[in-house]
């Protein structure tokens, strides 16, 4: 008998132990705002009724999880956990941003859940198409290869409403001036932290110009983040960054040494994955498919518009003028 106290007191001691170990390491931050938390299988969100959409996306990212094989489905969908009701597909529809994922697709590739979860509308954000498909996707797979490299990491991500650029839908989705990405890594013996802002636009510039202290973001977003970490060891971590710490390549996965990537698209619906010259646009292969082309009557003729559908295949109309959009996409 007295031996079967000794387990259930072990058991109990131990169930303390992990519990008290996984509250040090939540990622949810602390919030001044009454924003309604919801939590996912992979990930949890504070959800801003006021600008329908996140205002932060927090979760723990594991190199199991990146190494996964489940593939991408393009289930946008609303989001029925919000009890105010998330902003829909429709208000996306024709405004020229994109659905914009915070906790991205290919962070969510160990099931068929993750992978579907990662789609609701409430984890979207109105991106302009050149930031999302350009720095913001070189961000998103320097976490994954920082995940690799340090096992796992926390990631807590959003929009800074700050500068914001109108709203679209009836919903009135507020479009965001600005981004960002907090990273922890509080594996081992030597922890770090680094913060990223970018602004909601398209940049050729390396990520390590949009590196700043996990402090500068907690300034701009109001948000207290890894609050449950002891205080001197938060305020050490989060006063101070180095970027050469985390092993990221420091330009974006979108541009080389020689340029930028081609905005042309391959038979299969992918895009190119050529470099051009900073004055181009597109590459040799692709410049005649996108090029103005005279009419007879000296009129420029429309190009193909260079959006992306609901479907996620490229707008099949033409662009007005010399633009790259069409009038509904513009």
């Amino acid at each position: 008998m007295r031996m079967n106290r000794k387990y259930l007191l072990y058991i109990l001691l131990f169930t303390l132990s992990i519990q008290i170990y996984s509250q040090a390491f939540t990622e949810i931050p602390i919030s001044p705002f009454s924003d309604e938390i919801i939590n996912h299988s992979a990930y949890s969100l504070g959800y801003s009724e006021e600008n329908e959409q996140a205002r932060w996306v927090s979760y723990h990212l594991t190199a199991r999880e990146v190494k996964g094989s489940q593939k991408r489905k393009n289930n946008f969908r609303a989001d029925r956990s919000v009890s105010s009701g998330s902003a829909s597909l429709s208000d996306y529809k024709g405004s020229g941003y994109d659905r914009g994922h915070l906790a991205p697709a290919a962070d969510m590739k160990l099931n068929v859940t993750y992978m579907s979860e990662s789609f609701y509308m409430s984890n979207m954000s109105p991106q302009d198409p050149g930031f999302n498909r350009g720095v913001w996707k070189s961000l998103e797979s320097a976490v994954r290869n920082i995940a690799i490299q340090n096992q796992a990491v926390y990631v807590v991500t959003g929009p800074i409403f700050e500068s914001n650029r109108g709203s679209i839908g009836s919903n009135r989705v507020t479009i965001p001036g600005y981004y960002y990405k907090v990273i922890l890594d509080y594996s081992g013996n030597e922890h770090k932290a680094i913060g990223f802002i970018l602004p909601n636009s398209k940049s050729s510039s390396s990520l390590s110009s949009f590196a700043v202290s996990v402090d500068v973001v907690e300034r701009k977003t109001g948000l207290d983040f890894f609050s449950s970490i002891p205080d001197v060891e938060e305020e050490d971590l989060e006063s101070k960054y180095d970027f050469s710490d985390w092993n990221v390549r420091d330009a974006s996965s979108n541009f080389s040494s020689s340029g930028k990537q081609c905005l042309g698209t391959t038979k299969s619906g992918l895009r190119c994955k050529r470099t051009i010259k900073a004055q181009d646009t597109f590459c040799y292969q692709h410049t005649a498919n996108y090029s103005p082309k005279p009419k007879a009557s000296g009129i420029i003729a429309s190009n193909r518009c260079l959006a992306t559908t609901q479907k996620g295949s490229q707008c099949k109309r033409k662009s007005s003028g010399e633009g790259i959009y069409c009038w509904q996409h513009k």
